[in-house]
């Protein structure tokens, strides 16, 4: 499908496009993603018919404007979270060329690297809706919807919805980026852990990490981490701390909520004697699922760490 060609066209006879390849039809969703009741009440609702005034993206594209919704796709916006901190990788996903304000046609277009290619991914703008509530990712600024259509895209490259639902962060890390992955077991690590952790940030790679555990059940421990769950690695820093240095790895839940409780994490001691102009620098005290921890902790409760970047 050619976006450029199908939009010239929706403007030109008024209509707003309709995706025939991945029709509002329960194909598109799965047929067992949900019970048979609630696939038969999903609506489908383009953005102009829940919002005012609807955007692609407002202030720029964050991590923080991603929120999990009912689907176990934690593996892509673990990896989409690490894509919005990394602007060259982004920008070729997400194509500049579209929106709510000019020429709108409800048609939009995202790109992913398929078997040594970028393939573009056309889509219109209806969008699942169960009991009032976004069935996938829903966004933090309820009228910008990059996160809503960009996850929508990615369903119809795999297939539907229900194909997002438990998958591996690394998978999506390369699809997003092109990019050379690697995977390091935090149960037998690196000696070197620290210091591929804090060059894989100068380099701007995408990070990621993951808890063992079953993804469907989604169990939160008491000290926050949620088993079976894909996280996004967005820093690595060596900072003073009492009368040496001290590392540490900050960690952002695709949920937008839900965050480590242990040391390091935003109310802890740790920070009381960490020096203000780093302390200032660094925390961000807010329930958005981000958190700092050490080193230590972070090869205790995750499982695998996953980094990418475009060259070896």
């Amino acid at each position: 499908q050619d976006f450029r060609d199908l939009r010239a066209l929706c403007l030109s006879q008024g209509l707003l496009f309709e995706d025939a390849t991945f029709p509002t039809h329960i194909s598109s969703i799965g047929p067992t993603l949900l019970p048979e009741e609630k696939l038969r009440q999903i609506q489908w609702k383009r953005p102009t018919e829940l919002q005012r005034n609807p955007h692609l993206i407002m202030d720029g594209v964050s991590r923080f404007d991603i929120m999990q919704g009912e689907i176990g796709d934690c593996w892509v916006l673990a990896a989409l979270g690490s894509l919005t901190l990394r602007k060259q990788f982004l920008e070729n996903v997400l194509p500049k060329d579209q929106g709510f304000q000019d020429d709108y046609a409800g048609i939009f277009h995202f790109r992913f690297w398929q078997y040594g290619e970028w393939v573009d991914v056309v889509i219109d703008d209806r969008l699942p809706i169960l009991n009032g509530r976004y069935l996938s990712v829903h966004p933090r600024t309820s009228n910008e919807f990059w996160p809503s259509l960009l996850e929508k895209a990615y369903a119809k490259l795999r297939g539907s919805y229900q194909n997002l639902n438990g998958g591996y962060l690394s998978d999506a890390l390369v699809d997003l980026t092109g990019g050379v992955q690697v995977q390091f077991s935090l149960k037998d690590p690196p000696t070197d852990l620290e210091e591929i952790l804090k060059a894989a940030d100068k380099s701007r790679c995408l990070m990621g990490c993951s808890t063992s555990g079953q993804a469907r059940r989604n169990i939160e421990l008491r000290n926050g981490i949620v088993q079976g769950h894909a996280y996004t690695v967005t820093g690595a820093v060596k900072i003073p701390y009492k009368n040496g240095w001290k590392h540490i790895i900050r960690i952002w839940n695709p949920w937008g909520h839900g965050e480590w409780k242990g040391a390091w994490s935003d109310d802890s001691p740790q920070w009381d004697r960490v020096e203000p102009k780093y302390r200032e620098a660094l925390l961000r005290n807010k329930d958005d699922g981000e958190f700092w921890m050490s080193c230590e902790n972070f090869q205790e409760q995750f499982s695998w760490l996953y980094i990418c970047n475009n060259a070896p």
